[in-house]
């Protein structure tokens, strides 16, 4: 489709450059609470004390997550310093890297064409541009993922033996991110694709039994940092138990257990929350998605072609997420690669039919929703500087309701940015600035002059993972009365707690400056009476920045 590609061929740098540049502004705004925050200081927790192999959060031994993001966080502290913009550049460099991987392995399987159209589709995709602001292990594992599929897929083509050890590395840290469970979603698609291409020699050819143990090879840090902190040590209490192996627990309970629910961490889920999470997650192209899911069911019917591998490994992982017991909405964003994908052939493969004027309607009707809802919070939040962020808002739709091209796709595509252009600016300039201002640990943190970094830091029924990692030093969890009595005895000392627990102390007769007062909400889990501004006083809560001087009660 030569008329499809010149379409784009002027326009495409220019709207890759735009999403690339949606997704920075995240990278300078504070790290959110509580799970950004909490793997934050994890990593901060290895630079300072200089320990690589011992992960510690939360006031205890840490075994929830592999180390390879922590690794990253703190490779990248001791570069740019312990920062929020040195936690999230790592991340951020990781999913550059994956839009790298997402457009050489649609070019490799489809055509040029579509790779540049997923390119587009993926780099302003709701959900995975969020995870480059908020960021937990996502950002890692989509690039690690796409990118040993590719190097995969040379492999079975034969070509360079780099490729067995570039794709053995990237699994390796997939693995070392998530748990082996990653390897599912890694190799099924290839699985699927081999046994209904009956290249059953496949299975025997050495290439990838090499690549397997390279892999293995590859994860021997992550197996030894575990066995020193855990299996050598039956004595420490994790989970609420002791003679608790990081080795089981890496290769069962983090992963099969989580699924089968047999595992120390449980949980409950609905079979249909991703469903309803994706038709949300991939704003603003959930429609073409859904037309790229109907159009692969209802017309792919080359059961040979490679292109199963992408296929099947989206619908499997897309199935094991939907039956585990664990759903959270940031899991989808390792899909993401795979559904800019499929969308992407569907509206090539459609580019001349007239059904993407439905598509095109859709996408304009969106632009005009969320004109209308940015609108409203302006409206109900007060925001300061609303009326600048509303004028953009109006002035992005109205030049799009204006926009005529007789290339539909092309139509669809700047919708769809002029769409993601006006919710990021929304986010990222007014409306995450506003929220954490609301997150006092960071501002009470900040109080802290670094300069003072050997004065002992400790909070007390004010938990806060940014205070934690917004001190200059480390932070002492204090977990009682009496723990509060010995740790202020150590004077001087800075308390991080609420206004009634400081208030108390002060009446006490003990010497403290109050060096902060900040409001706090919980502001991942909004509410209506935390987003109206005439009702927000009351869903706040008071938190103290306590500098104790001299804790002798008169």
């Amino acid at each position: 489709m030569k008329t499809t590609e010149l379409s784009l061929q002027r326009y495409f740098p220019w709207l890759l450059l735009i999403g690339i540049l949606l997704n920075m502004p995240g990278l300078w705004l504070d790290v959110m609470e509580p799970d950004g925050a909490l793997y934050a200081t994890i990593a901060k927790h290895i630079v300072l004390h200089n320990d690589w192999i011992n992960l510690y959060g939360d006031g205890h031994d840490w075994l929830d997550k592999p180390h390879f993001p922590f690794w990253m966080a703190a490779i990248s502290y001791k570069i740019f310093g312990i920062n929020g913009f040195a936690y999230k550049f790592p991340a951020f460099a990781f999913w550059l890297l994956s839009l790298f991987y997402t457009y050489v392995t649609a070019r490799d399987l489809f055509n040029a064409t579509v790779a540049k159209i997923a390119l587009l589709l993926y780099t302003v995709a709701l959900h995975s541009t969020l995870a480059n602001f908020d960021v937990r292990a996502e950002p890692y594992l989509t690039a690690c993922t796409i990118a040993a599929i590719w190097h995969m897929l040379n492999i079975y083509k034969g070509k360079h033996w780099l490729h067995i050890v570039a794709a053995a590395f990237f699994i390796a840290c997939a693995v070392m991110t998530k748990g082996i469970f990653i390897l599912i979603t890694i190799g099924s698609g290839w699985v699927i694709f081999l046994v209904i291409a009956k290249e059953w020699k496949q299975f025997l050819n050495y290439r990838w039994w090499i690549m397997l143990t390279l892999s293995f090879i590859f994860i021997l840090p992550e197996l030894y940092s575990l066995y020193v902190q855990f299996d050598l040590h039956p004595e420490k209490i994790v989970f609420g138990r002791q003679n608790v192996s990081g080795l089981q627990f890496f290769f069962w309970d983090s992963q099969f257990g989580r699924f089968f629910n047999t595992g120390p961490i449980k949980g409950s889920g609905d079979i249909s929350f991703f469903l309803h999470t994706t038709l949300w997650a991939f704003l603003p192209w959930s429609a073409g998605l859904v037309g790229g899911m109907v159009y692969l069911f209802r017309y792919e019917r080359d059961n040979n072609s490679s292109r199963w591998i992408l296929y099947g490994s989206a619908l499997v992982t897309f199935l094991l997420f939907s039956l585990s017991k664990f759903q959270l909405p940031h899991y989808i964003v390792i899909e993401f690669p795979y559904f800019a994908i499929v969308t992407a052939y569907f509206l090539y493969q459609k580019a001349n039919d007239p059904i993407l004027g439905w598509f095109a309607n859709i996408q304009s009707g969106l632009l005009y929703i969320l004109c209308g809802l940015i609108l409203y919070l302006f409206y109900i939040t007060n925001i300061q500087n609303a009326w600048i962020g509303a004028v953009m808002a109006i002035s992005i739709t109205l030049l799009s309701a204006f926009f005529k091209d007789k290339i539909i796709l092309r139509k669809i595509l700047f919708l769809g940015y002029a769409t993601a252009l006006m919710l990021y600016i929304f986010l990222f300039v007014f409306f995450y600035p506003f929220l954490l201002q609301y997150q006092s640990g960071a501002s009470a943190a900040k109080m802290i002059s670094k300069d003072d970094d050997e004065i002992p830091v400790a909070s007390y029924q004010s938990f806060s993972y940014a205070f934690e990692f917004y001190s200059p030093g480390g932070v002492n969890l204090i977990k009682n009365s009496n723990q509060l009595g010995d740790f202020i005895g150590e004077n001087p000392c800075y308390l991080y707690t609420s206004a009634a627990i400081g208030d108390s102390l002060i009446r006490s007769g003990i010497d403290a400056e109050i060096v902060s007062t900040s409001k706090n909400f919980h502001i991942t889990k909004l509410k209506l009476g935390f987003l109206d501004h005439k009702k927000r006083g009351q869903a706040l809560e008071t938190r103290y920045l306590l500098y104790i001087n001299d804790s002798d009660v008169d």
